[in-house]
């Protein structure tokens, strides 16, 4: 069995929740964030990539690091959950135009130079961009892992698309401890 060289991708945490049904999303964001904090703390502890991919509000002028000013200044979740997930020194990050991670972006070359083989998605929506970031991380033979502790979505929505993940073989469903004690 090949050794797992693990790197963790944080899918669209960066956000001024000015969508339609943003307000319900809200609470489940900020929750996910406090674990995607934890699991990047020992991601970066054991040296492992930790990688953001993110909208880009549709300004094609805005960089990652303005994207991440613009959430600190945005009260209320905004803040808190950029506040939480505030890059690193060492730390990639890509913009993404659509829902998956890999669709039009460098993610699949970033992951072959950083030697990866497994890959763990966390971050919003569940059934959205996380679904079709799994899906194609899956399609590229990556063993997708997803945190269930780590993903937000409205909770009817969010138990579908990890059942489904799961049960499609795109990922394994995880719990973060049973991650963390591997």
């Amino acid at each position: 069995m090949k050794k797992k060289t693990p790197a963790l991708l944080i899918v669209d945490m960066f956000t001024r929740f000015d969508f339609p049904n943003a307000k319900g999303l809200e609470p489940a964001a900020v929750r996910a964030a406090s674990q995607i904090a934890r699991l990047s703390r020992n991601f970066r502890a054991r040296s492992l990539p930790v990688i953001y991919a993110n909208d880009n509000f549709a300004n094609w002028q805005m960089d990652f690091r303005d994207l991440v000013r613009v959430c600190l200044a945005t009260e209320g979740a905004s803040s808190v959950i950029a506040e939480k997930l505030q890059p690193q020194t060492g730390d990639y990050f890509i913009l993404k135009p659509k829902h998956s991670a890999f669709l039009a972006t460098p993610l699949a070359i970033l992951l072959a130079k950083l030697g990866t083989n497994e890959l763990v998605v966390c971050g919003m929506t569940t059934e959205s961009c996380i679904a079709a970031t799994c899906f194609d991380s899956n399609a590229r033979e990556y063993d997708t892992v997803v945190i269930r502790e780590t993903v937000a979505s409205r909770v009817s929505r969010k138990e579908t698309a990890l059942h489904l993940l799961q049960d499609s073989n795109a990922a394994r469903v995880l719990t973060l401890r049973s991650y963390l004690s591997r």
